[in-house]
């Protein structure tokens, strides 16, 4: 049997056109009703401005140039066998690994507009 529930009624906002014109460049590449209903129920307060593509583009290229899903395979294999030595080398390696990281997700969570805690 048919679902016969009705549908709510679209919702209609005027704008002026500064209005209109900054929510489209706010928006950037994403629907502008996806963006506004993003913008209204996400919980995050905002999506991630056009202005923040270059860190998002940066990151990317972090990540790209980084190099880290390899290493981090090799260093779970070789801690599953037994033959990682842990030597003061190591350690730093490790935590260099672990300070990239750290960036990479500091920029990431800044250009999605959520704050770190």
């Amino acid at each position: 049997m048919p679902d016969r529930t009705p549908k709510p009624s679209p919702f209609s906002l005027r704008l002026t056109p500064e209005e209109r014109a900054r929510l489209a460049k706010d928006a950037g590449d994403m629907p502008l009703g996806a963006y506004i209903k993003d913008r209204l129920f996400s919980g995050r307060g905002r999506s991630a401005p056009a202005s923040d593509r270059k860190t998002l583009a940066r990151l990317v290229s972090l990540l790209g140039q980084s190099n880290l899903a390899p290493s981090l395979r090799t260093i779970a294999q070789a801690a599953k066998t037994g033959a990682l030595p842990v030597t003061p080398e190591t350690e730093n390696a490790l935590l260099r690994a672990c300070a990239d990281i750290a960036a990479m997700k500091s920029l990431l969570m800044g250009a999605l507009g959520i704050r770190e805690s």
